[in-house]
């Protein structure tokens, strides 16, 4: 039994992590008072389901997905007392290899609010990426962000400086600043 829903999650994570797969919550709800509404988490591997396009008419047939059928499948409730969360396993086999390592996984990579941090201050004092990858993994021995995932974080924030103009009208206005 688990104190809180974050509990319920974080316990998930880190024991999938050992095994070798990506936790992730599939649905959630929150009990609001509403009728038929209900507290529940339904957390899955990040794999599990089938894929689905966002247009309909335009499938691709030359890429591939993640996703691979069979759902592996735990789902947290409430204790009626409310005295914690309880978590019952629904399905717990899975139809793919379990890796050895999480480089690589999305999920599993993100960046925290420190390590963007880092990554800020490190790219304004122009340091290369290998470098600021480096920095991270010796803060997080256990970090699994690939130097992509440094690069999008990177751009996100240059974009973020730039605002609505392009590249062009930004760069004009440095020019005319300096």
């Amino acid at each position: 039994m688990f104190a809180t829903e974050d509990d319920v999650l974080q316990w998930a994570r880190s024991f999938a992590y050992e095994i070798g797969f990506v936790a992730v919550i599939m649905r959630s709800n929150t009990n609001t008072g509403m009728r038929g509404r209900t507290s529940f988490v339904l957390i899955g591997c990040e794999r599990s389901g089938q894929y689905r396009s966002r247009k309909k008419y335009f499938v691709r047939r030359d890429t591939g997905s993640r996703k691979c059928g069979r759902p592996f499948k735990l789902h947290g409730k409430p204790v009626v007392g409310g005295q914690g969360w309880m978590v019952k396993l629904m399905c717990g086999s899975h139809n793919h290899e379990l890796t050895k390592s999480l480089v690589g996984h999305p999920y599993a990579g993100r960046l925290t609010k420190d390590e963007k941090k880092i990554i800020v201050d490190m790219a304004k004092s122009m340091v290369k990426l290998r470098n600021i990858l480096l920095t991270l993994k010796e803060h997080n021995a256990n970090s699994c962000t690939t130097i992509k995932q440094i690069y999008i974080a990177r751009s996100a924030y240059r974009s973020f400086i730039r605002g609505s103009d392009t590249k062009m009208q930004h760069l004009m206005k440095l020019y005319e600043r300096d």
